[in-house]
């Protein structure tokens, strides 16, 4: 433990925020450690946070008992308690790293296969851009987010300000023409 923080106690109880940082600064990394088996299940901040909030409003009740750290002490109980209690609010069992791979493995969904239809109506609505919105279309399509705008323009043969227009212009007539083809872009940025 931590040098005796006890004696900041008596600003603390008298409302010194600056005795209370004090205290704060020394309690604060014991209170975590002691969290530590409780991390992968609760959320150790939110009970960090809880127990010093207690510690700062329970202070002027706490009584020295002879031994160092009370109010440290109370702290650590206090957190120690609402761990216990968050774990069992969360009502979490642990599971074996292996046997949360293989309940992944067993009910991994397969890729939806894509639709050769809208596949087609897609590709027909590109083929109707005209031609510099096709080709920064084109470009930014190729580059899956790869590449920088600029690098892209400057393949287009466009400076960047052009190409961003150009796929821009692309973008809204592809969503005009897939709309007049009955393709729904629902929820979809134009």
């Amino acid at each position: 433990m931590v040098s005796d923080l006890d004696p900041h106690l008596p600003g603390i109880v008298a409302g010194d925020p600056a005795a209370f940082s004090r205290w704060v600064a020394g309690a604060e990394p014991v209170l975590r450690r002691s969290l530590r088996s409780f991390a992968a299940h609760v959320d150790t901040e939110a009970v960090v946070q809880e127990a010093l909030l207690t510690a700062w409003q329970v202070a002027p009740r706490i009584r020295p008992d002879g031994r160092p750290d009370c109010l440290l002490r109370f702290s650590l109980r206090v957190a120690r308690n609402r761990a216990i209690s968050e774990l069992r609010r969360a009502r979490v069992d642990p599971v074996e790293v292996a046997r949360l791979e293989q309940l992944a493995a067993t009910h991994a969904e397969k890729p939806p296969m894509p639709d050769p239809l809208l596949r087609r109506v897609i590709q027909q609505c590109r083929d109707k851009l005209p031609r510099r919105p096709a080709r920064a279309l084109g470009e930014r399509i190729a580059s899956r987010g790869n590449t920088p705008d600029a690098v892209l323009a400057e393949r287009a043969g466009m400076t960047l300000n052009t190409f961003l227009q150009n796929v821009r212009r692309a973008r809204l007539a592809m969503a005009r023409c897939l709309r007049s083809q009955g393709v729904s872009l629902k929820g979809v940025a134009p």
